[in-house]
């Protein structure tokens, strides 16, 4: 369920890339960097889960793996069906979108099951920070 949902997830941020990198070329490496650093423990997330269920390095990897290939398939998409339409309001709808889709599965799936699972405020700190991460890693390259 996880790697599906990270899945889905991954879809719009290679979109979000994309349509930065069209826009320009600063903004679409910095959230390339972004999304690479928030990738890694979005993968683990995904792998030991897999790893402690079935025992499998193996299908940790490949479920991981397609989990996180959707994020091509999101700037593929981009690119065949955005790139002739693109413009500055292409652009801002489709980046408040992607926002808006990230900002509700972290919100309506992620939040919750890192609260049930978390010791007190825990699940908010660790949002907090990511999200001064994401900030901080955005500002190195601007």
């Amino acid at each position: 369920v996880t790697a599906l949902a990270i899945g889905i997830h991954n879809l719009p941020e290679g979109l979000a890339t994309f349509v930065g990198t069209l826009a320009d070329p600063a903004i679409g490496m910095a959230i390339a960097v972004a999304i690479a650093v928030h990738n890694i423990p979005e993968g683990i997330s995904v792998s030991v889960p897999i790893y402690f269920a079935t025992g499998s390095r193996k299908k940790a990897f490949w479920l991981s793996f397609l989990s996180g290939v959707s994020e091509p398939i999101g700037a593929l998409i981009g690119y065949t069906i955005l790139r002739p339409i693109f413009s500055e309001t292409v652009f801002g709808i489709l980046f408040a979108s992607v926002a808006g889709i990230m900002v509700f599965i972290s919100l309506d799936e992620l939040l919750p099951a890192a609260r049930e699972y978390g010791e007190g405020h825990l699940a908010i700190y660790g949002l907090i920070c990511g999200m001064a991460v994401m900030a901080l890693s955005l500002l190195l390259f601007m």
